[in-house]
């Protein structure tokens, strides 16, 4: 029997190791058939840092909690099971062996018991997990829908058969050194496998080495089988992202550990990042460079990410589109292009005098356009490319780093600038971004629309001051705040709450254009170039150094995005300096006075951009937990997994015709924790939940009375209240800016019952003079109409 586990055994690792050489040489030519990709390699201690954290800590997986702890358990079982395999090839030789330097050391013995059974209780855990979630039973809601069962199967079949050979093995062991040595066969050196070998016990020395050899030889046979068919199926993600996660984790787009979302990066042609400039210099070739139009031009890190995806549908689960119905699947998309990279590589790793050899499958599948529906043969549905809202569900969610938003943004890129091939939808907007900088072509005239009913001045750079040196922060309303009717009551509220607070404030007015966000996410990455260089432009010569926006589009992409184009820019949101004023007790919201009146739920929205983009989720909330007489309730569905209201990406102007509504279906969740008020932090949330409440109200789901309100809105309710209910109140020596500010408004101050469509009733503000008397008075630096410049 030692003859024939040493044969085969041997035989069989022989073959498999010549066929992972020749699958990893085959496989890093793919992965390097993609184009260079751009500062991949910067800090490199602290993405070695962040990879070992991240693949030993598991801290991705953990997102989902138990399944993080069981797959733990399984991944460092992994690493034990090599060494126990390593110690197989001893024991073919001699049943006695045990491994070099280790030996009989008590503290391995103890970790690879303890390990062996967490790694049977992970792999079945996660079997049971599979079953349960399998498609035939929950169709396109499973994780699973789409992805290669076998694959999944037979990596679980080989782990949980290695382990009881583990097991047999150590209970052989216990019983045949109770016969050599029995001190070293005791509970202390076998402490979870004791028992199995006292059921050998019986046996003789002979037998127990002749079971020895052939469970070793099965063990090393189940490994190699296992390497032997990975190495043939090397789009086998299930299998090699035990090897290729830790390369994929190291070259992530963010040498910090972020997720690849946030800002999107620019084009790079041989390193250099496409400008207005440097676009009028490119010559045909390099044209074709803007975007992805083959496989192949995606970078090298785009092709390693389609070979890391592990299929586990993590994604898919939380992807607004695909639980809306419609085709994009992010699991199902890298599928698709790693199959496809992996099919196509031969033709074009052959280069032009190679291809005569070649099959006819390969020659098929390099004549496949990247996007295509079914009667051109296309890779990914021009549906799949366009249904996505770079909510940055997908990235948030992926375990192994898979950058699916920079990958669709890239195809989008190509689609537009070189094949303006895009829905029809989006030309009004890129001529309204051109001819008006508004992607609703309106006229720039009617920027400052929004502030003529206010009751103070809203100053404008260029017209009221000559520069944001003269006041604290730039207020960017962007073109929703300055146009949409709904959002321009959250502009006012804002501007309101800001004077209030004694912030000093101005905006741009006709000088403000878009920030370039529906562009850009459109994959019109020229407009999008065009609208920044502008805004910089105008940045630097109003010396802007501290913005505040209401949009969670505007927010992103000048927080992470206009770096690019060479200015630095502290950028808040809204929700973040107005809960810094109220914790700083300069904005207090006060409960209706009538005990009649019933507390409100409240429950909240968290904007894609603002949330999962950019980790703000605690700001707005605390701003609802100090509203009065308002409870906040949330959605089953938030913060980091949090549903898109379905307008990212230039959503908000493409019509939704596939599957059911996004907007729908995030109301109806909302409605369903039966809140009175829907909040929001983004007026193009607002603009959908809106329409999406409206619709349920319409057709009976909804109450009347529920209405969707920006954050802001609500806490200037409260505000109001306080300045109303206390008109007569004189500022003490320790008054703050808030309490002057009230204390000379409030006696003006009128209130009328607020309504889903209704304007929020804004204070009278008090005259120059009597602003100036009353900061004066708490030693408050003022402008030439009273306003307090106190800085928040």
């Amino acid at each position: 029997m030692q003859v024939v586990a040493i044969v085969v055994s041997l035989a069989i690792t022989a073959v498999a190791v010549a066929l992972a050489a020749r699958a990893v040489a085959s496989m890093v030519r793919v992965v390097r058939m993609g184009r260079q990709t751009h500062n991949r390699t910067d800090n490199p201690g602290t993405r070695w840092k962040n990879m070992l954290v991240e693949t030993l800590g598991h801290t991705r997986m953990l997102q989902w909690h138990w399944i993080g702890i069981m797959h733990w358990f399984v991944f460092a079982g992994f690493i034990l099971l090599s060494t126990m395999v390593a110690a197989a090839y001893f024991q073919i030789f001699d049943a006695h062996a045990v491994l070099p330097i280790i030996g009989h050391w008590v503290v391995y013995q103890w970790v690879s018991d303890l390990l062996s059974w967490l790694t049977l209780i992970g792999i079945l855990y996660l079997i049971f997990v599979r079953q349960r979630n399998k498609p035939n039973k929950l169709g396109r809601k499973s994780r699973f829908f789409g992805s290669t069962f076998w694959q999944a199967y037979f990596v679980e079949a080989v782990i949980l058969s290695v382990v009881v050979c583990g097991f047999l093995l150590r209970g052989l062991e216990y019983a045949l050194f109770s016969h050599d040595d029995p001190a070293q066969a005791t509970f202390a050196h076998f402490p979870g496998t004791f028992w199995l070998g006292e059921l050998f016990s019986g046996m003789s020395a002979g037998a127990l080495e002749t079971t020895i050899y052939a469970v070793a030889m099965v063990k090393i046979a189940i490994s190699m089988t296992w390497l032997i068919t990975i190495s043939l199926n090397i789009t086998m993600g299930v299998a090699w992202h035990r090897f290729t996660a830790w390369v994929n984790i190291w070259f992530k787009r963010e040498a910090s550990g972020a997720p690849a979302l946030g800002g999107l990066k620019p084009i790079y042609v041989d390193d250099t990042p496409v400008t207005i400039e440097t676009m009028e210099d490119l010559d045909e070739d390099a044209f074709e460079k803007l975007g992805v139009g083959k496989v192949e031009d995606f970078s090298w890190k785009g092709i390693l990410d389609f070979t890391t995806c592990t299929e586990c549908g993590r994604c898919q689960s939380q992807c607004p589109a695909w639980n809306t119905d419609k085709p994009l699947s992010p699991k199902l998309l890298v599928m698709g292009l790693r199959d496809h990279a992996y099919a196509k590589a031969p033709y074009v790793l052959a280069g032009e005098d190679g291809r005569d050899g070649l099959s006819e499958a390969v020659t098929t599948e390099a004549e496949r356009p990247l996007i295509g529906d079914e009667s051109v043969y296309g890779v990914i549905d021009p549906d799949v490319l366009w249904s996505c809202t770079n909510c940055g569900a997908c990235v948030q969610q992926c375990p192994v780093d898979i950058e699916h938003v920079d990958h669709i943004m890239d195809m989008r890129r190509y689609q537009v600038l070189v094949e303006s091939n895009f829905p029809t939808e989006l030309n009004n907007i890129f001529k309204g971004l051109e001819r008006k900088g508004n992607p609703w072509n309106m006229s720039p005239k009617n920027r400052m629309d929004w502030a003529k009913d206010l009751d103070f001045e809203v100053k404008q750079v260029g017209v009221d001051i000559e520069d944001l040196d003269e006041v604290d922060w730039l207020f960017w309303v962007g073109c929703a705040g300055a146009y949409e009717d709904r959002a321009k009551k959250t502009t006012q509220a804002v501007a309101e709450l800001l004077d209030t607070a004694g912030v000093s404030f101005a905006v741009l007015g006709d000088g403000e254009t878009c920030s370039g966000d529906p562009a850009r996410r459109a994959g019109n990455e020229i407009v999008f170039a065009q609208l920044a260089a502008q805004n910089v432009e105008v940045f630097k010569e109003t010396k802007v150094k501290k913005v505040v926006s209401t949009c969670a589009h505007c927010f992103n992409t000048l927080k992470n995005e206009y770096k690019d184009f060479g200015i630095e820019l502290e950028v808040v949101h809204h929700t973040q300096l107005l809960n810094r004023l109220v914790r700083e007790g300069r904005l207090t919201p006060l409960a209706p006075a009538d005990e009649k009146v019933a507390g409100k739920t409240i429950t909240y929205h968290d904007p894609c951009f603002l949330g999962r983009h950019n980790k703000v989720y605690e700001a707005p909330r605390e701003l609802l937990d100090v509203i009065p007489n308002a409870e906040l309730k949330e959605m089953p569905r938030n913060s980091e997994r949090s549903f898109c209201c379905g307008a990212g990406g230039a959503r908000m102007w493409m019509e939704e015709t596939l599957g059911e509504r996004i907007n729908l279906n995030r109301t109806q969740e909302a409605i369903d924790t039966g809140a009175d008020q829907i909040a929001v932090g983004c007026p193009f949330c607002r603009v959908m939940l809106a329409d999406g409440l409206t619709a349920k109200q319409a057709d009976g789901a909804a109450r009347e009375e529920v209405e969707v309100l920006d954050v802001a809105q609500l806490l200037l309710a409260g505000v109001k209240r306080k300045a109303a209910a206390d008109p007569a109140t004189e500022p003490g020596p320790d008054a703050t800016a808030a309490d002057a500010g009230m204390a000379a408004t409030a006696t003006a101050v009128l209130e009328r019952p607020e309504g889903p469509g209704e304007d929020l009733d804004e204070p009278e503000a008090g005259t120059p003079e009597e602003n100036r008397k009353i900061a004066e008075e708490s030693d408050i630096p003022v402008d030439d109409e009273g306003h307090g410049h106190s800085k928040p």
